[in-house]
């Protein structure tokens, strides 16, 4: 016990801002830990007015969820066996992680690299997925579409690997863009990040009954004009249905009845179980099909097909092991240190935008304005934010403030409970609504 008493001792000292006297203080600390951080001393302090004191950070049990970003610096997590690294945090000052993410890569001497695109429909889980992929929760979820308004770069880095993950916006089409007064960035985004990218998932939410018959055109779109980039073929939310055998359909749709060159094999898809990619034959060569057919509903050169659901940490194993491997010889674009492009103030808004979305019904959460007003270091390290969430009605006002504030404060709760775990300091959050003139 003596080892981990020092390095939590130490580590203490720079995150929490205490000084024990001596090694066995140290270890009297790290034991205490998790009560400490569930008590009000060590709660993310989550603020709508003035008078409000946040709750505690989770469970007394397990204050930070299991194996989460302090007990992972800690020493304190039980991770799974395959996976010996920790996830790293993000700064929470804007220049470090703009610094970082310039700094000369630590590659070791045999790196490898891929970079990963994530495609599909508005709301089929790229962005869960990510985050599972990750390790940690840096992009927005929410039920509503259009979460993810522009890309957003995520980075795994294991032992010599690295995997790059292009998490874009759901592919619409021109018209809906127009239709709805969307974001030019939601058109653009994923098609500019096919130019770069070593791989292709294409997310398919099988949980739909609506749209997971077939692939959107604009996916297929997609695919078509970058043919030349592997794909496999994910499909999520499998845990939300009630007859398996639909995934047997499914796939013959969504893959023509062609994986990797090979026709598709019922036995061996009925034999295949969620969490797990469906062995495929070994490709003969390019297939000669015609890409572009207006009635084409699936995609006959997917690689490999893997039946997931992205909230279970064992089915993404599965994939992310898979992306690890199909990594190739060449240099590291970023710091190990890295795990996302994203600025700590985005990080930020996108989380409370994830709230709004989650919380305000219909189109409420569409014509909120966010502005941070605040965002400075303060005594022992505590981040302190203060945003405006600016609406142009009353009745949104309303709405979004709750009955005697407490919808806001909850979601300012919320939100400091993810901004503590990514940034791995004590965050207090105030949200303020006023009325757009």
């Amino acid at each position: 016990m003596a080892a981990p008493g020092r390095r939590g001792g130490a580590l203490l000292r720079t995150v929490l801002g205490v000084w024990p006297p001596g090694p066995d203080a140290a270890r009297e600390w790290v034991t205490r830990l998790p009560s400490l951080l569930g008590s009000q001393q060590r709660c993310v302090s989550c603020v709508s007015g003035p008078a409000f004191s946040g709750p505690r950070l989770a469970s007394a049990s397990r204050p930070n969820g299991q194996n989460s970003a302090l007990d992972c610096f800690l020493g304190l997590s039980q991770p799974d066996s395959s996976l010996n690294f920790c996830v790293p945090a993000v700064s929470m000052h804007r220049d470090e992680q703009d610094l970082l993410l310039v700094h000369r890569p630590d590659m070791p001497e045999s790196p490898r690299v891929l970079r990963v695109v994530l495609l599909g429909a508005p709301n089929a889980g790229k962005s869960t997925l990510s985050n599972q992929l990750l390790g940690r929760k840096v992009f927005p979820v929410s039920q509503k579409v259009h979460t993810t308004r522009s890309q957003a770069l995520g980075v795994i880095t294991e032992k010599e690997t690295q995997v790059i993950l292009l998490d874009t916006p759901g592919l619409i089409s021109p018209a809906k863009q127009k239709r709805h007064h969307l974001e030019l960035s939601l058109l653009e985004d994923p098609w500019k990040s096919m130019e770069s990218a070593d791989l292709v998932v294409v997310l398919v939410d099988v949980s739909d009954k609506w749209t997971r018959n077939q692939l959107s055109p604009q996916v297929l779109q997609c695919l078509t004009q970058f043919s030349q980039v592997p794909s496999i073929l994910v499909m999520n939310k499998v845990d939300c249905l009630k007859q398996k055998s639909v995934l047997l359909e499914l796939t013959a749709a969504l893959t023509e009845g062609v994986v990797n060159g090979k026709k598709l094999k019922t036995r061996q898809a009925v034999r295949s179980q969620p969490g797990n990619h469906c062995p495929s034959p070994a490709a003969k060569g390019p297939n000669t099909l015609s890409m572009g057919d207006p009635q084409r509903i699936g995609w006959p050169h997917f690689q490999e097909i893997f039946m997931l659901s992205a909230l279970s940490q064992e089915d993404v194993k599965t994939l992310k092991q898979y992306l690890l491997a199909q990594a190739r010889p060449g240099p590291w674009e970023f710091h190990s240190g890295v795990l996302t492009s994203q600025t700590p103030e985005e990080i930020c808004a996108n989380m409370i935008r994830e709230k709004l979305l989650e919380y305000l019904p219909q189109e409420v959460p569409y014509n909120v304005q966010q502005k941070t007003v605040m965002w400075e270091e303060g005594p022992n390290g505590k981040l302190m934010i203060e945003q405006k969430l600016l609406v142009p009605k009353e009745s949104h006002m309303r709405i979004l403030i709750g009955p005697k504030g407490h919808l806001i404060s909850q979601m300012a709760q919320e939100v400091g409970r993810d901004l503590m775990n990514i940034f791995l300091c004590e965050v207090q959050l105030r949200l303020s609504v006023k009325l757009l003139k």
